[in-house]
């Protein structure tokens, strides 16, 4: 299995030196893109969303985004992954460990692929999921390394049976550990705004795209715990998670415990733009 570090193909070995920022501090930014069949797919958008968190953090990239997406695109076919993901971390570098910024160290970039099937009985089915307090910091917006919180609100997800874990600020409902959050109410979707206490996924935006485009009502404001146990659909969204329906958060069953029919649309046509990528 080969891995892109820096600038070269190289067999995937344990290269990560013990003073790389990324491993001592966290400091660095990531992305997970999603590969269906052979086919990247939302690439350009992802690798937009990683120049802005490099931006925010202070790190400058060391390539040129063509030349990144290029060398990704390579990942994939060189190790010959039809389904999966591509992770991709950029580090600030390797240097003597003080917390403030080093002087000229060059970022380090690796990425590898992974296969990963989509969910699909989950995306007919519907899932289970619990509620946990966000405990996060305030830069939700920055796709870091820095994802304790989310890790130990995943553990309780699993840990109680559940596909993910849906955050709240006091009582307003933030996203999920690794996944947007989305409630149905009366036929209008509602979601929370893309501020500093969300990450603005790749997957929402286009979920937000296909509801305009069949002109469902869509709202970017924020709604309650209270208003996600009353809503008449819940759902998730995230890179390969792609639209997972929740049917029952905690021991309350949302809606008639089945999919509804504003998920079952916007995942027809989500599949719908996977498909014509893969056709052209």
């Amino acid at each position: 299995m080969k891995m892109l570090l820096n600038d070269s193909m190289i067999e995937r070995t344990n290269i990560v030196d013990i003073e790389d920022r990324g491993y001592q501090f966290g400091d660095g930014i990531y992305e997970v893109i999603g590969v269906y069949e052979g086919r990247t797919f939302l690439l350009d958008e992802h690798l937009q969303r990683l120049q802005r968190s490099a931006s925010e953090l202070r790190i400058s990239l060391p390539y040129t985004l063509e030349n990144l997406k290029a060398k990704l695109n390579e990942l994939v076919k060189v190790n010959e992954l039809n389904e999966g993901v591509i992770y991709l971390q950029v580090t600030r570098g390797t240097a003597e460990r003080w917390h403030q910024f080093p002087e000229n160290t060059r970022p380090n970039l690796v990425a590898y692929t992974k296969e990963e099937e989509v969910m699909t009985e989950l995306e007919e089915s519907g899932a289970k999921a619990v509620l946990t307090e966000d405990i996060r910091w305030l830069r939700c917006d920055i796709k870091t390394l820095n994802l304790l919180p989310n890790v130990l609100a995943k553990q309780k997800a699993i840990e109680n049976g559940a596909v993910e874990a849906i955050m709240h600020r006091g009582n307003i409902v933030t996203e999920g550990s690794a996944s947007n959050v989305f409630i149905v109410k009366d036929g209008t979707v509602y979601t929370h705004p893309a501020n500093n206490y969300i990450l603005n996924g790749i997957t929402r935006q286009k979920v937000l795209e296909i509801c305009r485009k069949n002109k469902i009502a869509v709202h970017e404001e924020t709604f309650t715990v209270d208003d996600l146990f009353q809503a008449d659909e819940v759902f998730i969204t995230a890179t390969k998670l792609d639209i997972i329906p929740i049917i029952q958060v905690n021991e309350r069953i949302i809606g008639n415990g089945k999919r509804g029919k504003v998920a079952e649309t916007l995942l027809q046509d989500f599949r719908a733009s996977i498909h014509h990528l893969v056709e052209n």
